[in-house]
């Protein structure tokens, strides 16, 4: 079966919630969507408000609240927001690479191997059984350590143990310092206990979670190619190419519109091209527009620099007729909106409806939000800017 670039554009629009709001609670909408990127506290919540109907931040801080949505560093070696049920799941399919990319480095510059991380994770995770914070953390490393390997021992641990970021009671739950708690009991985690004694428990792929990581990924963001995957979790192909022959008869190969092989679940939503796609105002670091190597199912190659900056930060973008059209930004309690190429006035009439609705939400939380990212729009080119005024 060949599958056309609109409708791989349509199909991701529809696992992503974004073709229409559904009616569903904050952890089955995270569950859906797979993985929220979480590096700017408020992201998570304008994700959501952009995929489920009557969503209210407050659904949200109760699910961080009761860890039934939990943040921790996983996939591309960044925080993300996930059900608590796939975190275990996803931190075992990503522990190779949390394994090579914090063992090393400061870690190993402060005369640390990942040996002595195994062997220090069983009592910093029973010190973390309660949430503390990073002050706290580096002080029971200090203890142990000394202050020499205090800084790079912790940089190394926090990106590699099994912790979630508890929530702070700040505007988004979140703030500027963080804290940390063992993420707790399961059978991935319970495994590293008992081998911490090896040191190559952290770097081997765990395949029945990795399996189970791409079955959930082309759930909600398939068809995708192995290289999609591999770019998705940071996990080398040649992993995902094994994981995939295992899964022979679990997923069923299509033909992308380059003649490339891409994966899928039998049966998943894969809506015609023709199918409209609603304007939507899309968060900074949406997962949408990240979780593929080929990027332009979502984004215009030629707009890609204009969004994805050159040190990472994804700027809050238009979505129009299922593809970014522009960014966005709160200014004077208003939204103002940059499109990068004509819009017709059904479209900005569609931005302005999404913007109302934003700015009510935002009007509760933060009017400002992402305003430390704002430098980046003296950069942009020239282009149509219009307020879209509540």
């Amino acid at each position: 079966m060949i599958i056309t670039a609109r409708e791989l554009n349509r199909a991701t629009l529809s696992r992503q919630l974004l073709l229409r709001r559904e009616s569903l609670t904050v952890p089955e909408g995270v569950r859906r969507v797979v993985a929220l990127q979480a590096q700017d506290p408020a992201s998570p919540y304008l994700a959501l408000w952009n995929r489920l109907t009557d969503f209210t931040p407050a659904e949200l801080d109760g699910a961080f609240t009761a860890r039934s949505v939990v943040k921790a560093t996983l996939m591309r070696i960044t925080l993300h927001a996930v059900h608590a049920e796939d975190y275990p799941t996803f931190r075992a399919a990503m522990r190779p690479t949390l394994h090579a990319s914090r063992l090393g480095s400061r870690f190993a510059e402060a005369g640390l191997t990942p040996a002595d991380a195994e062997e220090l994770l069983p009592e910093l995770l029973d010190f973390a059984r309660r949430p503390r914070t990073s002050a706290e953390m580096q002080a029971w490393t200090e203890e142990r350590l000394g202050a020499a390997k205090r800084d790079g021992a912790w940089w190394g641990l926090k990106g590699y143990a099994p912790l979630h970021h508890a929530p702070t009671g700040a505007t988004w739950s979140f703030g500027p310092r963080p804290s940390f708690v063992a993420a707790g009991a399961d059978p991935y985690v319970e495994a590293e206990a008992e081998a911490a004694v090896s040191v190559s428990v952290g770097r081997e792929v765990e395949p029945g979670a990795l399996r189970a990581l791409i079955l959930r990924y082309l759930a909600g963001f398939g068809p995708a190619s192995a290289a999609d995957v591999a770019q998705f979790a940071t996990v080398r192909r040649t992993s995902v190419h094994a994981a995939l022959r295992d899964l022979d008869g679990l997923v069923e190969p299509l033909r992308g519109p380059a003649g490339e092989t891409l994966f899928d679940l039998p049966g998943a939503s894969r809506p015609p091209a023709d199918t409209p796609a609603p304007a939507r105002l899309m968060a900074m670091w949406d997962s949408t527009l990240l979780a593929y190597a080929d990027r332009s199912r979502v984004i215009p190659p030629a707009y890609r620099p204009l969004v994805i900056r050159r040190n990472g930060d994804v700027l809050p973008t238009l979505l129009v007729d299922g593809r970014v059209a522009g960014v966005w930004r709160p200014v004077d309690g208003h939204v103002e909106a940059t499109a990068f190429h004509p819009l017709s006035a059904a479209d900005w009439d569609a931005l302005a409806e999404e913007a109302r609705s934003l700015t009510a939400l935002l009007a509760g939380r933060e009017t400002a939000v992402y305003r430390r990212y704002h430098h980046w729009w003296s950069k942009l080119p020239e282009a149509e800017t219009r307020i879209l005024r509540p």
